[in-house]
């Protein structure tokens, strides 16, 4: 059960690597991903930023697309949480949609996330880390 901040998924659709290595395991069924309404209207936001536009150009893609290739997540409604980053509260969802889902992890390439590096019995890695724990 692992939540997937919006920062990987951008990774993995827009340039692959590690971070597209995690979306597999999740079409493969070795996973299961969670997202919320939150972090898609997040991931949605960020995609339609004009620094993207060329690289979804490169790609052949679009905001659409991606959205609808993250249809192996499991949608989960998330709570509002207590601040716990207050410096970035889109953080607090990615955390919020953690809790719902009951996620063992949370894969994060965003410092904040990761500097926490345990949210109470949640483990928060990077996508690197997930992919050596679980292997080839």
């Amino acid at each position: 059960r692992v939540t997937v901040d919006s920062n990987v998924v951008v990774s993995a659709f827009l340039w692959g690597g590690v971070p597209r290595r995690v979306m597999d395991y999740a079409r493969d069924g070795a996973i299961n991903i969670f997202t919320s309404p939150q972090l898609i209207d997040e991931l949605r936001g960020v995609l339609s930023r004009e620094r993207f536009e060329s690289r979804l150009n490169e790609v052949g893609s679009s905001v659409a697309e991606i959205i609808d290739q993250i249809g192996t997540a499991i949608v989960v409604e998330a709570p509002e949480i207590d601040p716990v980053i207050t410096r970035d509260p889109d953080d607090d969802a990615v955390l919020a949609c953690a809790i719902a889902s009951e996620s063992d992890v949370i894969v994060s390439g965003d410092l904040d996330l990761l500097n926490l590096r345990q949210y109470g019995d949640i483990r928060i890695m990077k996508a690197a880390d997930l992919v050596y724990e679980i292997g080839p």
